[in-house]
C-alpha cells in the first residue's frame, strides 16, 4: 500500500525540483525527506528516482506515479470537503491570497461578511501577485487565491488548481491629463510605469504595446495600481491599469478604455471547491463584487 504522505512529498518534488525545497514546504530535514521517498519506492517496488550526487531526476515509473498521485491527492481534497460539509459551524484558519487592488477593494467587505457569518473561522489574508498563487495553493500555504489573465496574455490551464469565475474588467490607458497623448499608438514614445518584469501586469503590458506596434520604455516601476495613478497625475508617464483601480484615480489623470480585458478568477487545490470554508469565501467574493458593480 502506498503512503499518502509520501505521495505528496513526491508531488510536491515534482513541483519544487529539489529535495531541500521539500523538506522547507514540509519543515523536514533533507534527510527526512529522502528516507520518506525510499521508503515510496520500496513501496512502489520500482526505482522512482535516480540519483546522482545531490541531483535527483524522475525514471519513467516516477511519472506514471506522480499522475496518480495528483488523482489521489484530489480525491482527498473532495473527501475533506465532504467531512466538513457534515459539520454546521466552520471554524479554523482560512488563509486567502489576493492581488493589491483587490486587497484594496473586494476583500474588506467579504471578510466582514464571512466573520459576521461565520464567527469561528481564522481569517488569513496575504497580498499575492496571481503568477504565484498557484504554486501558494499546492504547497498548502492558501487555501483560496485569487488569479488572473488578460486576453492578451492567457493563463495556461493548471491540473492541481479548480478556479471559478469571478470577474471581467475594462483595461484603461491612464495618462496626465494635461498630456498630448490621445490614445495607445500616441504612447509609444511616452516614458511608461510598469509593474515588476516576472507579474502578470507586467507581461499584460509588454503584450498590448508590441501588439499596437511599440515596447514600452519604463522609467517606473510600481506593484500597487494607486502608486501607478499617483505618478501619472505627477506627469512622471502612462501606464495601464484595470477597471478596479480606476475608481480612486486622483485628479489629474485622464483615462481611455482599451479593447482588453483583465479576467479574475478564485482558484482552490483540485478537488477543495466544495469545502464549505472555499464555498462560503467564493459566495463573500462574489457578493462584494456584485456591491461594487452596483454602487459604481
Amino acid at each position: 500500500m502506498l503512503d499518502v504522505r509520501r505521495l505528496r512529498l513526491l508531488c510536491d518534488l515534482d513541483l519544487l525540483g529539489t529535495i531541500a525545497a521539500v523538506a522547507r514546504v514540509n519543515a523536514y530535514t533533507p534527510s527526512a525527506v529522502s528516507q520518506q521517498l525510499s521508503a515510496l519506492e520500496r513501496e512502489a517496488g520500482v526505482p522512482l528516482l535516480e540519483r546522482t550526487g545531490r541531483r535527483v531526476t524522475f525514471t519513467a515509473a516516477n511519472r506514471v506515479l506522480v499522475t496518480h498521485a495528483a488523482t489521489v491527492l484530489a480525491a482527498l481534497e473532495q473527501a475533506t470537503a465532504a467531512l466538513a460539509s457534515a459539520s454546521d459551524r466552520l471554524s479554523g484558519p482560512l488563509r486567502i491570497g489576493a492581488f493589491p487592488t483587490a486587497v484594496r477593494t473586494l476583500l474588506p467587505r467579504a471578510l466582514v461578511s464571512l466573520g459576521r457569518e461565520h464567527p469561528a473561522l481564522e481569517l488569513r489574508v496575504t497580498e499575492l501577485d496571481p503568477v504565484a498563487v498557484p504554486r501558494a495553493l499546492r504547497e498548502r500555504q492558501l487555501d483560496v487565491g485569487l488569479v488572473q489573465d488578460y486576453d492578451v496574455a492567457p493563463a495556461a490551464p493548471d491540473a492541481d488548481v479548480d478556479t471559478t469565475p469571478l470577474l471581467e474588467e475594462t483595461v484603461y490607458l491612464a495618462v496626465p491629463a494635461r498630456s498630448g497623448t490621445t490614445g495607445l499608438p500616441a504612447a509609444d514614445d511616452s516614458a511608461w510605469i510598469t509593474a515588476t518584469p516576472g507579474t502578470l501586469c507586467h507581461t499584460a503590458t509588454i503584450q498590448v504595446c508590441r501588439a499596437a506596434g511599440f515596447t514600452p520604455r519604463t522609467r517606473h516601476t510600481a506593484d500597487d495600481f494607486a502608486t501607478v495613478l499617483a505618478l501619472v497625475a505627477a506627469g512622471q508617464g502612462v501606464s495601464l491599469v484595470p477597471e478596479l483601480a480606476v475608481a480612486d484615480a486622483p485628479p489629474g489623470v485622464r483615462l481611455t478604455a482599451l479593447p482588453h480585458r483583465r479576467r479574475t478568477r478564485i482558484a482552490c487545490r483540485r478537488g477543495a471547491a466544495s469545502h464549505p470554508m472555499v464555498a462560503a469565501c467564493t459566495a463573500a467574493l462574489r457578493d462584494s463584487v456584485a456591491y461594487s458593480a452596483g454602487h459604481v
